[in-house]
């Protein structure tokens, strides 16, 4: 557990922050990084690192991929990859935003920070249409097994992958369903959370339920609700052993296997995409051996 960014394994906190970066000055980047590995000590702040940044140092990190992207019927599931995500837990929103400013400044002017999404949970971990989000999330062991690269080597064991995409809801559209067309939607029920054994196969749990894959696409989600002034939606966060289980998953959602959509598309969209690879700990700083920092 030393090895590893104990934030990825806890439940999702009262409140968070996600800073997304852009590279700006290759040559400073391994300075900027240096500061960020002795203030990140990822379990109140988790690290993530995009390909264009592993190739800006010269590295390679096996596994590393660009998000895929996808166009279907009146809906795109855009590819935006970044160079950097950082996810700031907490529970207080004013030291939220002191700590993001502390690290903006210590990465700059290597990384500019271009956006800064507020989350926050919403209940019983809903989502805000009021649904349960996460039920199947594997648990202890298995939730270790599910997320963290083992058996590869130093630099690389004790790491993970994560899947960041920001939806953007229409409640308006949603909530103008009825009770039934909702659950529908879902494939569960609002009230009680059991899953509907006749849900059409456009129903999200039927599209992507982890064990109806071969292999079981099991993923550890940790996604948030989030919310400004004129828009709201989740930010859907998954980390895994690998991507594979996220890119199967997806892919069924857009219906490219059978022509289905995920009716999920029917009240919400994804406005952003990206792949980060979440680096394991080395004496309490983030472990960055295979990139030379």
């Amino acid at each position: 557990m030393n090895n590893i960014q104990s934030g990825i394994l806890e439940s999702t906190p009262p409140v968070a922050r996600y800073l997304i970066f852009s590279l700006t000055d290759h040559g400073d980047a391994r300075r900027s990084l240096r500061a960020l590995c002795d203030m990140a000590d990822g379990r109140q702040t988790v690290v993530g690192l995009g390909q264009s940044l592993v190739r800006a140092l010269g590295a390679t990190v096996p596994g590393l991929r660009t998000f895929p992207s996808y166009a279907g019927a009146g809906f795109d599931v855009p590819s935006t990859p970044f160079a950097l995500w950082c996810w700031l837990r907490g529970d207080d929103r004013g030291e939220l935003l002191h700590r993001a400013r502390r690290i903006t400044h210590a990465l700059m002017p290597a990384f500019r920070l271009d956006q800064v999404i507020d989350a926050f949970t919403y209940g019983t971990a809903r989502d805000l249409t009021g649904y349960e989000d996460g039920t199947e999330n594997p648990k202890d062991e298995r939730a270790l097994e599910v997320a963290i690269v083992r058996g590869q080597g130093a630099g690389l064991d004790g790491s993970s992958f994560v899947a960041v995409q920001q939806w953007v809801h229409d409640l308006d559209r949603f909530e103008a369903k009825s009770t039934q067309e909702q659950d529908n939607t879902i494939g569960r029920r609002r009230i009680g959370n059991d899953e509907l054994e006749d849900a059409p196969p456009s129903a999200h749990v039927k599209r992507a339920t982890q064990e109806s894959f071969d292999p079981a696409a099991f993923m550890l989600r940790r996604s948030m609700p989030w919310a400004d002034d004129s828009r709201e939606g989740l930010v859907f966060v998954a980390f895994g052993a690998s991507f594979d289980a996220f890119e199967a998953v997806l892919r069924r959602m857009v219906g490219a296997e059978d022509g289905i959509a995920d009716a999920l598309f029917t009240f919400t969209r994804p406005i952003s995409g990206a792949f980060f690879w979440c680096p394991g700990m080395q004496d309490g700083r983030l472990d960055l051996r295979l990139l030379g920092v």
